[in-house]
């Protein structure tokens, strides 16, 4: 008797009152249809990507406003070029790629405003704590003397877990060019580092 009840059930409730839960839209997909056109599937990207955009844009500006200018940006200019967007790749590479690349910029306008890192570290303890990743105060200070270039690498190696080959992609670098830009910035953070452990 179980069964023909259980049967019976959704014909009771009504035809509209059984819903299935849709599985999220691959990837892909939102690609696909946010190259159509799709608000929807435009917004869907942004939300998914929005806070490791961020916090990237972050990790090289080391600034919560400018951080959110940078990926702003990248995002709009990701929606610019979305038609250019080869959907054999992952969006994702693509996206931090464009993200990087703006962070730099902003990070060299700083430096060519001869803004001291001692304030841009005080800004980057503002009101958005969410966009401050687990990373001491010592190795922040450490990276913000970085040239933007370098510190770029640094933290998408170190930080954001991309391999070598990843960002050498991602930025548009010989990878050459990436493995120096490692081994410099990873020099450059070693004396500083290395004072703070010995105090």
């Amino acid at each position: 008797m179980a069964a023909p009840r259980e049967a019976a059930l959704p014909a009771a409730l009504g035809a509209g009152a059984v819903t299935r839960r849709r599985r999220p839209a691959s990837e892909a997909a939102l690609v696909r249809a946010a190259q159509r056109g799709s608000a929807e599937a435009m917004e869907e990207l942004f939300r998914r990507h929005w806070p490791a955009a961020h916090r990237a844009a972050w990790l090289v500006v080391q600034d919560a406003a400018a951080a959110e200018d940078a990926a702003q940006e990248a995002f709009l200019a990701a929606v610019r070029s979305l038609h250019r967007f080869d959907r054999r790749r992952p969006f994702g590479p693509w996206l931090h790629r464009i993200v990087v690349n703006r962070a730099i910029d902003h990070a060299r306008a700083r430096a060519a405003r001869r803004e001291v890192a001692a304030e841009v570290m005080g800004e980057a303890g503002g009101a958005d704590g969410e966009a401050r990743p687990a990373v001491s105060d010592e190795v922040l200070a450490a990276l913000a003397a970085l040239a933007p270039e370098h510190r770029a690498v640094i933290v998408m190696r170190h930080l954001l877990g991309f391999t070598p080959g990843e960002i050498a992609t991602a930025l548009g670098l010989p990878r050459g060019t990436v493995n120096s830009r490692l081994r410099r910035g990873l020099d450059a953070l070693r004396e500083p580092l290395s004072d703070e452990d010995g105090r």
